[in-house]
């Protein structure tokens, strides 16, 4: 982590010198740089307080192998953590559900755990249980906090822990696919709402079903939503109760290893989103209020409440919390193998105003007391216990924020994130597409958002997420076509509506993806304009399923224009991995002519033509590029993409002198149809 030296460093030496190398990449940064500092050595007194330097992070990080219930020398041995509890019983079938004296847990350490050792044949694999916690002058039944299987009962709504001890393990059959130093290609998904029935669909469907068409697509890394279990299916997940649980919604724990192992054995990496920034309000199935007191996982009094999001907030400052979200981290690693996470919802935790309604304009939003140094902490405690269990591991920040350092590297002084997302991004295009005429697009600004990161992070960029999609928004597709996509996607339909619609689709997407920092993401359909928006069945829509669901037979319909953008965003994926598109430096500017609505740009030898005109296309239109004959090797006015194909081809370019402005350059004379991006390879000599 440091230099030979720092083996002789103090703690604030060690905290110091981290701050110095934020500086160093930063210069802004230089009058907070006694802030970072004291980040820094909270960071590191927590790792000691928490280790006492007699272990290290990752084995703190194991509380899942000591409490919830666990099958050991042929018998059952069960512990929970539960400080204001007067009495403990397990109640469940194999007791009647009634608090009985051999059922009683006994109080051991550490302090404020309890613990119930119980015959082999006690519980049995399926059986279902749950708590009933007493405390001073009330009592209340409760799901444990660690359990891994969480069942609902559909008929009476009611949730129960159930015992999950099948006869053999579950045998794994691959191993994650070694990256090579990819950039991450994110497929974003919903299981629940991956089928196009209207229900819920499952992990075994979605192997079945849907994960070829993400390998066929050429996306290299799986994101998976809303996995840990969540009473509420239109809380998109985000409301978790059981936080060590798979949602049995979608199936079982072996049928959700399956599809992991499945997408490994496709050579996908599978990264789940985990939710640590809050937790659901439930009682009996959730942990708010879980031994009586408000304040056992989360803070006291309103500062435990998210105002917004009507959820409980963490208290990142108690060491007991640390432990139960650090293990949280490792299990889901350690049990069902996948490669990493992407957190959900860190401006909400960075902030102890959530980051709500709020503009951050100036470096002092970062370093005042508003933030929650606390969080900020177990951010970075929690990269370090998920590197540990495997340098290769893939951790993303999503943090609307633009917190400074957050996905630099520890030994840069950062938090420790391998990746952020871009989140100006797809508010950028939602905002062009919204407000401004076609022709008033200012290419400035956009090229300046695109590219907007800073020099020690990397970055995944996406034109819209499931968030832009959700009811009472608009896919890109449905704000771009609207009522189009009804009644004009035929592929004989000549449409202008649908026309200028799919042209900007492809357009939006081919440069978010060629001007990302180091990834890019896509929510599943939205590749191929899937229409409309999401809404989860719920009382006010009759729980209808119709908008959760993904429509795939659009896309393979032979007649329907979506193949064309299906077939487009494939062959995107595919040039940028054949190419190493973006493993390459960032992009560099070659021309830029708002008027015209042209924009060109070179990257990892390619050059980037776009011209966004809504009603201009030009011919012999000249763009500098270095001596030598080029090769047009994709464009989104491709016949097969859903374009007129007006460009040839494979069609070759030779530079010529450029006279134009005295300028010494060569250029290149090309034909820029209107709204068509084109991409131009360098040929070999001879080529």
């Amino acid at each position: 982590m440091f230099p030979l030296m720092a083996t002789f460093f103090t703690k604030t030496e060690k905290a110091r010198y981290l701050a110095q190398r934020s500086v160093r990449f930063d210069p802004l940064l230089r009058p907070y740089e006694p802030a970072i500092a004291r980040r820094h050595l909270k960071i590191i007194t927590t790792e000691e307080r928490l280790t006492r330097n007699r272990f290290s992070l990752v084995d703190f990080a194991a509380g899942h192998e000591f409490f919830g219930l666990h099958f050991k020398n042929n018998q059952w041995v069960f512990r929970e953590w539960a400080p204001n509890a007067t009495a403990i019983y397990f109640i469940g079938e194999t007791n009647g559900w009634q608090e009985l004296p051999d059922y009683r847990l006994r109080p051991c350490e550490p302090p404020g755990a309890w613990e119930i050792v119980l015959p082999a044949e006690t519980l049995a694999h399926l059986s279902l249980y749950r708590l009933r916690i007493h405390w001073p002058g009330e009592a209340g039944d409760r799901i444990p906090a660690w359990t891994r299987r969480v069942v609902q009962d559909f008929d009476t709504g009611i949730f129960n822990a159930q015992v999950w001890h099948p006869e053999t393990p579950y045998q794994w059959k691959h191993s994650a696919p070694d990256v090579n130093g990819d950039a991450l290609l994110v497929y974003e998904v919903h299981v629940g709402m991956a089928q196009e029935k209207g229900g819920v669909g499952t992990f075994r469907e979605f192997e079945k079903t849907v994960l070829p068409r993400i390998v066929r697509s050429g996306y290299n890394t799986l994101q998976l939503m809303a996995i840990q279990e969540h009473p509420y299916y239109a809380s998109f997940g985000y409301h978790i109760s059981s936080f060590f649980a798979v949602s049995s919604r979608f199936g079982t724990p072996f049928e959700f290893k399956s599809l992991v192992d499945a997408a490994h054995g496709a050579g996908l990496r599978v990264i789940m989103d985990l939710v640590h920034s809050h937790a659901v309000k439930n009682e009996t199935e959730g942990i708010s209020r879980f031994d009586g007191t408000l304040y056992q996982y989360f803070h006291e009094g309103p500062r435990g409440d998210h105002p917004a999001w009507d959820s409980r907030c963490f208290n990142y400052g108690k060491p007991e919390v640390l432990h139960f979200l650090l293990s949280n981290c490792r299990f889901w690693l350690d049990e069902y193998h996948v490669d990493g996470f992407r957190f959900d919802g860190i401006t909400s935790m960075l902030y102890l105003d959530h980051g709500l309604e709020k503009a951050f304009t100036s470096y002092d939003d970062y370093y005042n007391p508003d933030v929650d140094e606390d969080a900020l902490v177990y951010l970075a405690l929690a990269n370090r216990v998920i590197h540990g269990v495997n340098p290769a591991h893939t951790t993303i920040g999503e943090d609307i924020s633009g917190m400074p350092g957050l996905a630099a590297a520890e030994q840069d002084g950062g938090i420790g994130f391998d990746f952020r997302f871009a989140m100006g991004v797809p508010d950028l295009w939602i905002k062009l597409v919204k407000e401004y005429a076609d022709e008033d697009w200012p290419l400035n600004t956009l090229w300046f958002e695109l590219n907007n990161r800073r020099s020690d992070e990397k970055t995944i960029s996406y034109c819209e997420s499931h968030d832009q999609a959700l009811v009472g928004d608009q896919t890109l597709a449905f704000r771009l076509m609207g009522q189009g996509m009804y009644d004009h996607m035929h592929v004989s339909d000549l449409n202008l509506e649908v026309d200028r619609g799919m042209a900007l689709h492809k357009l939006i997407r081919l440069i978010t993806l060629a001007t990302a920092g180091s990834g890019y993401l896509n929510f599943m359909g939205n590749e191929f304009g899937h229409p409309e928006w999401i809404d989860f069945p719920r009382q006010g829509n009759n729980w209808s399923y119709h908008y959760a669901r993904r429509q795939w037979s659009l896309a393979d319909n032979p007649v329907l224009k979506y193949q064309f953008l299906k077939q487009f965003d494939q062959g995107m994926i595919f040039l940028a991995r054949a190419c190493r598109l973006l493993n390459a430096s960032s992009a560099r500017l070659v021309y830029e002519h708002n008027s015209d609505k042209v924009l060109a740009f070179e990257r990892a030898g390619l050059v980037f033509v776009f011209n966004f005109h809504p009603g201009r296309s030009y011919t012999d239109y000249h763009i500098s590029a270095p001596p030598g004959k080029y090769r047009m090797i994709f464009n989104s006015d491709d016949a097969g993409y859903g374009g007129h194909g007006r460009l040839a081809e494979n069609q070759l370019h030779f530079t010529l002198d450029n006279q134009s402005d005295n300028s010494k350059d060569n250029c290149l004379s090309l034909y820029l149809p209107t709204r068509t991006g084109l991409v131009l390879e360098k040929c070999n000599t001879g080529g």
